[in-house]
């Protein structure tokens, strides 16, 4: 036995959000702020878990009788999960999580936690089969979706676990890495907490219900194949209150499939793809209706500062937003979106 350590980024959707619950594609890349794990020994039958940045403990009886685990506890809910793959607690540990990832705040953060968590465990104890990056987002999809009964989908947990920039298929899991070094990303927090469970359950349910309608008329219908120059068509089977959902389904998977392309060009353009990042905020903004007046004064002023595009990041209803921006004026669009109403804006990497 021996101190292990772990750490897992956060992550920015950049094309995407509100597509994978729909089995469709996104584009997202991992960032520079993390979860980090230290877990150091204590040969009890224990696991005492120090959450220093919320100046909280929490102390995991072993052997573990996972019965009445609260929806939050992420850690109890992956050691369920990882006990159907003979990962199996069989020491004590003194496991200390600390981060700079902001909590709530639509980077990600219980799931670069909880993927920190699985990797400690597989490091510590082992388990049956694979061990890849691929295996441990699908464990933390499990953890974090399947064992929660959430309605959200692969993005954070693939992103995260490979550590890059990817292009995600979240109906097969294939993946490809976009080799870009994006600049200049500036991440702005609203300091407004989002409701991701309730958010996505409602909009999930609402666009899967357009999708059926849809369907009933045309059965073969898929967004992947479908002819964006028969909206209307599709529209005239959707109820009126499902349109904005259905609009906004198409909409972005046309410019997530834009955003692929142009990323794939040796020589892109960050105007071209500032410009698919404000096309895709519009949709979430005005269809989807997950945005908030701060937010969208944070949005405003970045574009007012001269950045190439903004979006709100996550689920919405708070949480951050991601600007596209020329890196010779990225304190002026900080300053910017401070002076709208963040509580905090910062420059960050790909990792």
């Amino acid at each position: 036995m021996q101190t292990i350590h772990s750490k897992a980024p956060a992550r920015i959707c950049l094309f995407g959000d509100h597509q994978d619950y729909m089995q469709l594609p996104i584009i997202a890349c991992a960032i520079n702020k993390y979860i980090e794990i230290e877990a150091v020994p204590n040969g009890k039958n224990l696991l005492h878990v120090f959450k220093h940045d919320l100046n909280t403990e929490q102390k995991i009886p072993l052997p573990s009788i996972f019965e009445n685990l609260e929806l939050d506890d992420y850690l109890q809910i992956g050691m369920k999960v990882l006990a159907r793959y003979n990962c199996i607690a069989t020491s004590g540990y003194d496991i200390h999580i600390r981060g700079d990832v902001p909590i709530n705040a639509g980077l990600s953060s219980s799931t670069a936690l909880t993927i920190a968590w699985i990797q400690f465990f597989i490091e510590a104890f082992g388990i049956d089969g694979e061990s890849s990056p691929i295996r441990i987002a699908q464990l933390a999809y499990e953890t974090e979706v399947v064992e929660r009964g959430s309605s959200g989908g692969k993005m954070d947990q693939f992103t995260i676990a490979l550590a890059d920039t990817i292009y995600l298929e979240t109906d097969t899991d294939h993946v490809e890495t976009i080799d870009k070094n994006i600049e200049s990303l500036i991440v702005g927090v609203s300091g407004l907490s989002k409701d991701t469970f309730g958010t996505l359950k409602k909009l999930k349910s609402d666009a899967w219900k357009a999708i059926e309608q849809v369907k009933n008329k045309f059965p073969n219908f898929n967004i992947k194949t479908a002819d964006s120059r028969k909206l209307s068509e599709y529209l005239s089977c959707v109820d009126s209150d499902l349109i904005p959902v259905f609009e906004a389904a198409m909409g972005n998977y046309e410019i997530t499939q834009k955003a692929n392309r142009a990323l794939r060009e040796d020589k892109y353009k960050l105007e071209y793809i500032g410009e698919l990042m404000n096309a895709h905020h519009i949709f979430l903004r005005d269809n989807l209706g997950i945005t908030v007046p701060r937010i969208d004064a944070m949005i405003d002023a970045a574009l007012l500062a001269g950045a190439y595009g903004a979006k709100i990041v996550g689920s919405g209803g708070g949480g951050c937003i991601v600007v596209l921006a020329p890196k010779s004026i990225e304190q002026d669009i900080i300053a910017s979106i401070k002076t709208a109403g963040a509580v905090d804006a910062f420059v960050v990497q790909q990792t």
